[in-house]
């Protein structure tokens, strides 16, 4: 294996499978090397220059020759060309191409993330030119052929730190039928007139497919001239857009619908949280400053309060989960991390967005034109068998169907939410979904219920929303849009189209043949599909370091925390206070043999019975910190640790704080307390698949220390020897009571 690298591709043969099953194989070709350059920093040893690749799957450094390090210096992080492939006795050779700066260079995360996943961040210069060759606001030519709603009070709710707004709604009370119902408009910004098809940031904004997310910065669809000016809904200027005009009824049914192109003339930019004061107070400061668009809010809310009674009688999956947003300072370190709210406010964005998206499919799937559909299939075999498996385990007198429908995984969500381990139900029962994708083979959402959906409200980071734009106006305009010469799916893609296919059932009838212009919008597809992976994993990438380095600063300290998931070889913990996950390693857990029941999800003790289950509170210090890794190891504190530094801290306080080895032993037990305990038991077994976590901290874990006073107790022994002393002051307070003099 050394004579391959990371992403190289290669014809291998299988030779064994090992005890699990699992296929062994050895490579006989490499067909083809990867022309990704490698990140990673540059460093001397014994005056050889080499580069330690960042990430950590390309397993050997990289050689530099003395002319090739450019102005790098040691230390720094830079951007590295191969010029010799690896050999079998030989490490691969490189030169410097880029320098990107210093590890602690503020955005340097971010440098490393969109090198490391290929995520396009420049733009090419035809696409600049076009781009500047734009006009500043909306000329009349432009609002030709349109419907004037620059006197509709449409205005846009977005986050306090939003700069491009896609959408603007408006609501107004009207007669559906013979009852009383609202006319729901929603605008969404009309990108397609600006970005032509084919053109050169039509081809930039199909490479990206989606606008990437990171702390303080975002690498954009679209270039800001489009995406911040000309086609963002910004307050008090005209911009062209597309509707989706509905008629909603009194009990949340979309009774009819149409879309056109139009021309506005947004309002106010709100926020979510001036939103949710205005509806929580309408006498409020909020209100009073906003006192004409009030009604118009109040309607708003009117109409998602139907359109979330229909959700529930729809029985769409609801479940409320946390999300976490990370506060950074000017320099890009992290201040905090604080949990994200969803208020009144979201929900009735997200209900008018879902109304609209479900127009939009229903219109293309009418029309008989093909386009992308966001489609969530239900959850596979395995997954149902595993989370029957697991209500069983946990008691719950409710399971799925072998065709369960969403209503199902809500009507559990629903009778679980009181219970104490509801977080833990809620987090199987979104472990037991799929992932959505785009492609032009509708089959639904599952977790939405709707029989077609698609996304049509974010076409300035979203790539499928552009097209289904065009899809809709090539409909009204009776004429049929034609895909571009996309190019050629890569890595990615291929890899999603081979997971997707494992999906499959093999077909009772032969589907007929697709036809080219099928297969072209399939290709589209699975390259939105796998870019939006990309930029989720990017994003997460660039949080995991934040929290390394944030969760530096807080080694040594200890933090309450639940249990977030359990494997063979560990269990996860999430910090209440910090919202940071960090594994806490199998060994660490006790000097006993644990088994994983993979039906309830959970690490069990053999000897003592203890266990580990998502949603155990438990609590930890942080014992080791692996910014490369992107790893974050704790150790598990007990109370008989908890008893020791207790004891530890009352006897320096009676010796006045004078006796130096007592701090010493108290600095080494929370150092290194679980080695003693688990010293006289080093040779129990270690759990069946259990593995390494990369952290190097948790091996020393298991040595011994000796403070200066000698070998510390153990905490077991701690608890024994204060118990024995509390029952002794107890019996001698009950010899004094009886007038006994106490045994001695």
């Amino acid at each position: 294996m050394r004579a391959v690298l990371h992403k190289d591709r290669v014809k291998a043969r299988i030779v064994r499978h090992d005890r699990k099953n699992r296929p062994e194989g050895r490579v006989t070709e490499i067909i083809e090397r990867s022309p990704n350059p490698i990140i990673g920093r540059l460093l001397q040893e014994s005056g050889v220059w080499l580069v330690a690749p960042e990430d950590k799957r390309y397993g050997q450094d990289v050689l530099i020759p003395k002319g090739a390090t450019g102005s790098a210096k040691t230390g720094q992080i830079v951007v590295v060309q191969l010029t010799e492939p690896p050999a079998l006795f030989g490490q691969p050779v490189g030169r410097v191409k880029e320098v990107l700066g210093e590890i602690d260079d503020p955005g340097m995360e971010i440098e490393i993330a969109v090198r490391k996943y290929g995520v396009p961040h420049e733009f090419s210069d035809e696409a600049m030119a076009l781009s500047r060759s734009l006009p500043d606001a909306v000329r009349p030519a432009d609002k030709k052929n349109r419907v004037d709603l620059t006197d509709i009070a449409l205005v846009t709710i977005d986050g306090e730190d939003a700069r491009d707004f896609d959408d603007a709604v408006y609501c107004e009370p009207a007669k559906v039928g013979r009852g009383k119902g609202w006319r729901l408009l929603v605008a969404i910004a009309d990108v397609s007139h600006y970005v032509e098809t084919g053109s050169a940031i039509d081809v930039d904004a199909y490479d990206r497919a989606t606008s990437v997310y990171f702390p303080r910065r975002v690498i954009p669809m679209l270039p800001e001239k489009l995406s911040n000016g000309l086609c963002s809904l910004n307050p008090n200027v005209e911009r062209l857009c597309m509707v989706c005009d509905m008629l909603v009824t009194a009990k949340g049914d979309v009774h009819a619908y149409q879309f056109y192109p139009a021309v506005m003339f947004s309002k106010a930019r709100f926020t979510y949280t001036e939103v949710a004061a205005i509806l929580a107070n309408t006498r409020g400061p909020e209100a009073a400053q906003r006192k004409a668009l009030v009604p118009h809010l109040l309607d708003l809310h009117d109409v998602y309060q139907a359109l979330l009674k229909e959700r529930g009688v729809r029985g769409a999956v609801d479940f409320e989960t946390t999300e976490t947003q990370i506060v950074c300072d000017e320099a890009g370190r992290i201040e905090k991390i604080v949990p994200r709210t969803r208020n009144v406010a979201h929900r009735l964005i997200e209900e008018a967005m879902l109304a609209a998206n479900v127009c939009s499919a229903d219109f293309i799937a009418s029309s008989k034109h093909v386009g992308l559909f966001r489609v969530h299939e239900g959850p596979t075999p395995e997954k149902k068998d595993m989370l029957r498996n697991y209500l069983k385990a946990a008691g719950i007198g409710m399971s799925i169907s072998d065709e369960p429908t969403p209503g199902e995984f809500q009507q559990i969500a629903q009778a679980t939410k009181d219970r104490p381990d509801a977080q833990q139900i809620h987090t199987m029962l979104l472990r037991s979904m799929q992932q959505a994708i785009y492609t032009p083979m509708n089959s639904g959402h599952f977790g939405l219920a709707y029989e077609a959906y698609t996304h049509f409200t974010s076409p300035i980071r979203r790539y499928p929303d552009l097209l289904v734009h065009r899809v809709i106006k090539a409909v009204l305009g009776k004429a049929k849009y034609q895909l571009p010469n996309l190019p050629t799916p890569g890595e990615a893609e291929a890899k999603l189209s081979k997971r997707l296919a494992s999906r499959v059932k093999d077909p009772e009838h032969k589907p007929k043949k697709a036809s080219m212009d099928e297969l072209a919008w399939q290709a589209a597809g699975l390259h939105c599909s796998a870019n939006e992976r990309r930029a989720d994993e990017a994003s997460r990438d660039v949080e995991a370091w934040l929290k390394c380095k944030y969760m530096r600063e807080h080694l040594g300290e200890e933090f309450g925390g639940v249990v977030s998931a359990a494997t063979t070889f560990g269990i996860f913990v999430t910090l209440d206070a910090m919202y940071v996950e960090g594994l806490v390693h199998i060994t660490e857990l006790g000097g006993e043999y644990f088994r994983f029941d993979e039906a309830k999800q959970e690490l069990r003790g053999e000897r003592t019975g203890i266990r580990y289950a998502i949603g155990t509170r438990v609590r930890v210090q942080v014992s080791r910190v692996d910014l490369d890794g992107r790893k974050i190891d704790f150790r598990l504190i007990n109370e008989g640790e908890a008893l020791l530094a207790l004891t530890n801290r009352a006897m320096k306080d009676k010796t006045g704080g004078h006796a130096g080895e007592l701090p010493a032993q108290e600095r080494a037990t929370a150092r290194d307390g679980k080695g003693n305990r688990r010293a006289g038991a080093s040779a129990s077994r270690p759990a069946r698949g259990s593995r390494s976590s990369g952290a190097s901290g948790a091996s020393s874990s298991s040595r011994t220390e000796r403070g200066s006073g000698g070998l510390l107790p153990s905490p077991v022994q701690a608890l024994k020897a204060s118990i024995k002393k509390a029952a002794g002051k107890t019996a001698l307070k009950a010899g004094r009571k009886q007038g006994n003099k106490p045994r001695r």
